[in-house]
């Protein structure tokens, strides 16, 4: 904080003032005015896929699937930023698909179209002159069209082989010009899209990772493989082993446990300190380990998402669990690893 006393600050310094109690509601009333006009235009959109809008997405699925080639998404405007980002999102959940910008698509970079591609077009009023190019290309050379629109007797509603035709709806901004509402639905219908995408290839959580290697979502993806002790690292004594053995090998590798194997390398029980503490007694640890081990050890494949394997040790009160492959183990995660990699 400041060391100059309060009454001694210059004038344009002063802390602001709050807001005026007026000015407070006069926010809440329009906030809450664009919000309620943007959820009745999403609700519209709800309610046209029994009017023959699931029909259309369907129908823009299977082009897009029988597709070996790309989704290229176009739109000019506010309609291109939304189209930037549905495709973002199309790539991001296994639909290959980039942003051509329609201008630049007049000048040259229809060179990026080819037979094997859909093309994506989006303009809420169907008019957009930029696209007279790109929508004409396709038209020629064979490529998909598919239109994000809210008019189907607009030209480019015309020359699409499938159009998601939005429903008209009112624009949050009073006078009626900025696009708001529409690209509110513009943007939903391409989540929309690339949800049933995924959907109908069964695209999983593991598929996800592979595109989000960064930041904290590629830390929630990652699979506990990239996490676990391997080979020499893991603790681990035969079935035949004594107790004692199994202390020496815990002590030395310091995890808490031991996995013990049959002699096919089958993981068929773990001892943990725990099953030392409570086997304590007189002659004790000349015991076999089968005495004392536990025969039913929680365990993960390598393949499971490390965040997943956090939960379940938080759920199962565990410090550490065995990543087994066909029934092997093939390495030892343990509650410090997930947290080094700031999994909480």
């Amino acid at each position: 904080m400041s060391s100059i006393p309060k009454a001694d600050r210059p004038a344009n310094s002063a802390v602001a003032a709050p807001p005026a109690t007026a000015a407070i509601a006069a926010a809440s009333a329009s906030v809450g005015r664009t919000l309620e006009i943007e959820q009745r235009g999403l609700a519209s959109v709800h309610r046209a896929l029994a009017d023959g809008l699931a029909e259309a997405f369907a129908g823009a699925a299977e082009i897009i699937e029988r597709a070996t080639g790309n989704v290229i998404v176009t739109g000019m405007g506010k309609s291109g930023h939304v189209g930037r980002k549905i495709a973002a999102t199309l790539s991001s959940t296994g639909t290959p698909s980039h942003y051509v910008h329609p201008v630049e698509a007049s000048h040259g970079d229809l060179g990026v179209l080819r037979d094997t591609d859909v093309v994506l077009a989006i303009s809420w009023s169907g008019e957009t002159a930029e696209l007279a190019d790109i929508v004409e290309y396709t038209r020629r050379f064979g490529v998909p069209l598919v239109a994000l629109t809210s008019r189907p007797d607009s030209a480019l509603g015309r020359a699409a082989d499938i159009g998601l035709f939005l429903p008209a709806s009112e624009e949050a901004c009073p006078n009626g010009l900025a696009p708001t509402t529409s690209t509110t639905m513009q943007l939903a219908a391409g989540d929309a899209l690339a949800i049933l995408l995924l959907e109908r290839r069964g695209f999983t959580a593991t598929d996800f990772n592979r595109y989000h290697p960064g930041g904290k979502l590629g830390q929630r993806l990652m699979q506990v493989r990239r996490l676990m002790h391997e080979g020499a690292d893991m603790p681990l004594v035969t079935i035949s082993a004594r107790l004692s053995d199994g202390i020496v090998e815990m002590s030395s590798k310091r995890f808490g446990i031991v996995g013990v194997v049959d002699l096919e390398g089958y993981l068929v029980g773990v001892l943990t300190d725990g099953d030392v503490r409570r086997a304590f007694s007189d002659s004790f640890t000349d015991r076999p380990i089968v005495e004392v081990m536990g025969a039913t050890p929680q365990t993960v494949g390598g393949d499971t998402l490390a965040v997943t394997v956090l939960a379940r040790m938080n759920e199962s009160r565990i410090t550490s669990i065995f990543v087994v492959e066909d029934g092997r183990p093939a390495g030892l995660v343990h509650v410090h690893d997930l947290l080094r990699a700031r999994l909480a």
